[in-house]
């Protein structure tokens, strides 16, 4: 018995893997009491091994204090770091691409140094050529049907995007942050078009020696080249800061300040096809028993993209008591984590809201207050990542110790998608089956039967079986008959 095969070669998403890293920062005996601290990751590069990804970038590190004589500071520092991911899919012609973010910072003393650590999170997406071999054709009666795959489009740019607005006058910016919220994402032929807005947070020191907090949308477009991309594939994309500079001019007499932004933008996106290939799924022969073997295969992409705007508002968990003789100056560092969860009744993106409370007390000191507000928002879809803008975060106490907030909350959820296929990879003859001689025979099929079950339940191809039974109508009604003829020679 002969067979035919053919193999499938195609680039594609294999895996997802996660990894956690610790990257640390020592500021001097300067620093007093700590208001804020910030913590930002940039990547620098991934690369696939055996059995590992090492991945390494650059951790920087802000903080803003108030030094013993109650003057506001700010000090920056930032470190290198390197760190693996272990994985026995992993193999040094892969392609990895790593997110980072920063899932935790803490403080801690020891003697006059002040060290701050942030607990660097890794999303890990592992590429690579697919290939298997199925079988097409040969001495066999094959139920062909189309296997869809995904196959993955790597590409990658950078951009850079600018801003200009007046605020009060201010004497010193002390801490900024940008946070990426992507709006729009569509492939369009020869490229990849993303669109969003960078929310950038700056906490600055104002001339009587107060804080102020203020933030701004700062829209932004990325045209990614991709020859792949073409109108009605889906995609996705990561954006990142790679670099912000924030310069002020300030006008005294007119008591305003100007403030220009410029951001350096590093854009990675992956555009998502989705391809049939004619495999056969189940195979038999007139003549021979036959053991088939089979593959399977998997891959995956990325579905649709919904965004839900919400704003909450609520009591919030303090890290520090308040009273009523503290002055509220400035909300910073807003941030938050969340999960889509999925319940009884659907699925909902639950997780809390974060900022830093910065309070001035009645003896001229300032202290930062960690507030945390809880949320729960019904969604649409519920196997996604989820990303969480945190904006117009505002804090207020109506009630001695109590701190309620308001924020608005920008979220967006990427759809995960994965096909899977399973065909035949190849075919090995088996004993004879028996001869039936007779001319005509008459079967009862099985109730349901489809064309496909009967024609192999009876050892001949379904062109044959319907050449016989041109009446028939599947799937197959109980007390129906099936007639089978032979020709028989002379």
């Amino acid at each position: 018995m002969t067979t035919q095969t053919e193999t499938f070669r195609g680039y594609g998403k294999i895996g997802t893997l996660n990894a956690q890293t610790a990257a640390e920062c020592r500021f001097g005996q300067e620093v007093g009491t700590v208001l804020s601290v910030h913590a930002q990751s940039v990547l620098t590069g991934a690369e696939a091994g055996n059995g590992e990804v090492r991945f390494f970038g650059k951790a920087h590190f802000s903080i803003v204090y108030e030094d013993g004589d109650k003057h506001v500071c700010r000090a920056e520092k930032g470190v290198e770091f390197t760190a693996t991911a272990k994985d026995e899919r992993c193999y040094p012609a892969l392609t990895a691409r790593a997110a980072l973010s920063v899932e935790n910072v803490s403080l801690r003393r020891e003697g006059a140094s002040v060290f701050v650590t942030a607990l660097l999170g890794a999303d890990i997406s592992l590429y690579g050529e697919q290939s298997f071999d199925y079988l097409v054709g040969g001495e066999l009666i094959l139920r062909r049907e189309p296997s869809q795959l995904i196959v993955a489009h790597l590409c990658g740019g950078a951009a850079e995007t600018t801003d200009e607005f007046e605020t009060e006058f201010i004497g010193d910016i002390l801490q900024h942050t940008e946070t990426v919220n992507l709006t729009d994402l569509v492939c369009e032929t020869g490229q990849l078009r993303v669109e969003g807005e960078i929310n950038l947070g700056v906490l600055a020191l104002k001339g009587d020696g107060a804080l102020v907090s203020f933030e701004r949308l700062v829209p932004f477009a990325v045209e990614i080249p991709c020859d792949s991309a073409s109108f009605g594939c889906s995609a996705e994309a990561r954006i990142s800061v790679l670099n912000a500079a924030i310069h002020a001019d300030t006008d005294e007499e007119k008591g305003r300040c100007k403030l220009s932004a410029e951001f350096t933008l590093s854009a990675e996106g992956c555009v998502y096809e989705e391809i049939a290939v004619d495999t056969a799924t189940d195979a038999f022969s007139e003549t021979n028993e036959v053991a088939l073997t089979f593959g399977n295969v998997s891959c995956g992409g990325a579905g649709g993209v919904s965004r839900v705007t919400e704003r909450i508002s609520g009591k919030c968990a303090l890290s520090a008591p308040v009273d009523f003789s503290d002055v509220f100056q400035a909300v910073t560092l807003q941030r938050a984590e969340a999960n889509v969860v999925r319940g009884e009744g659907g699925s909902r993106v639950e997780g809390v809201a974060m900022a830093t409370l910065l309070v001035l007390g009645t003896d001229g000191s300032h202290r930062g207050v960690e507030i945390s507000m809880p949320f729960s928002i019904p969604v649409s879809t519920d196997d996604c990542t989820v990303n969480v803008l945190v904006c117009g975060t505002s804090a207020r106490q109506r009630q001695e110790g109590e701190v309620e907030a308001e924020a608005t909350l920008k979220i967006t959820l990427c759809e995960k998608k994965e096909a899977c296929a399973k065909f035949v990879v190849s075919a090995e003859e088996g004993a004879q089956l028996p001869v039936n001689d007779s001319a005509v025979s008459v079967y009862i099929p099985h109730a349901g039967d489809g064309l496909w079950e009967l024609a192999k339940r009876l050892g001949k191809s379904p062109e044959g079986v319907m050449a016989s039974n041109p009446d028939i109508e599947f799937p197959v009604r109980e007390g129906q008959r099936v007639i089978v003829y032979r020709k028989k020679s002379v």
